[in-house]
């Protein structure tokens, strides 16, 4: 069967169109090779942005981030409400407390640590949650424990007084709060942050 001149002319110019396309690529990509921008697949972020497993127990905190403020403190978790012993963890980072929540399951997560703004302290963890008062709702804080990162979405800030006020530790959900003192005000004063639970995701292994 004999193609017609139209045949012809079309097939010529699919072949163009082709060795057009293939050169356009090898050409781009030898470019992205020379100034070193292609993807480099051994490279591995430190966590994975796919949700983890959920954990099948739950989980102590370890450590509590909130990139915006530049927090990055180590967390404890002691058995005892007893105020010398927590007041001594204090001294080391941020504290969860014995009764509230921990990862994974229902409920809220109380962490609380010193601040403090004068210029000269000998003891960095009295600065540990130094400008909580300053993040603003949906930012993010994150949460670690071993190989999971809990990661919350602030809902609110506020000053409450110890001695009044009660900061409510909802049991429906997943929460975090993160407190402490309010040396610009009185000595009872506390600042408050309130987040919910966004994810849980997956700690890259080394």
């Amino acid at each position: 069967m004999t193609k017609s001149p139209t045949t012809h002319k079309s097939i010529k110019r699919t072949g163009v169109f082709s060795v057009t396309f293939v050169l356009l690529f090898a050409l781009t990509y030898g470019f992205l090779a020379v100034v070193d921008a292609l993807p480099d697949p051994s490279n591995k972020p430190s966590h994975s942005n796919v949700v983890a497993t959920a954990s099948a127990s739950p989980e102590a905190p370890v450590r509590v981030v909130a990139a915006d403020i530049n927090l990055d403190a180590t967390v404890a978790n002691p058995t005892s409400t007893n105020v010398d012993t927590l007041d001594s963890l204090l001294l080391s980072g941020a504290v969860r407390y014995p009764t509230s929540a921990m990862l994974g399951v229902n409920g809220t997560v109380l962490l609380f640590g010193h601040s403090s703004y004068l210029p000269i302290v000998h003891n960095q963890a009295y600065k540990t949650f130094d400008g909580i008062q300053n993040l603003t709702k949906g930012q993010m804080i994150s949460v670690y424990s071993g190989d999971r990162e809990y990661r919350y979405s602030v809902s609110g800030v506020r000053v409450a007084n110890a001695t009044e006020d009660v900061v409510e530790l909802p049991t429906n959900g997943k929460h975090l709060v993160l407190v402490t003192c309010d040396s610009f005000k009185t000595k009872t004063s506390r600042f408050v942050v309130t987040a919910d639970f966004v994810g849980t995701y997956a700690l890259a292994s080394n």
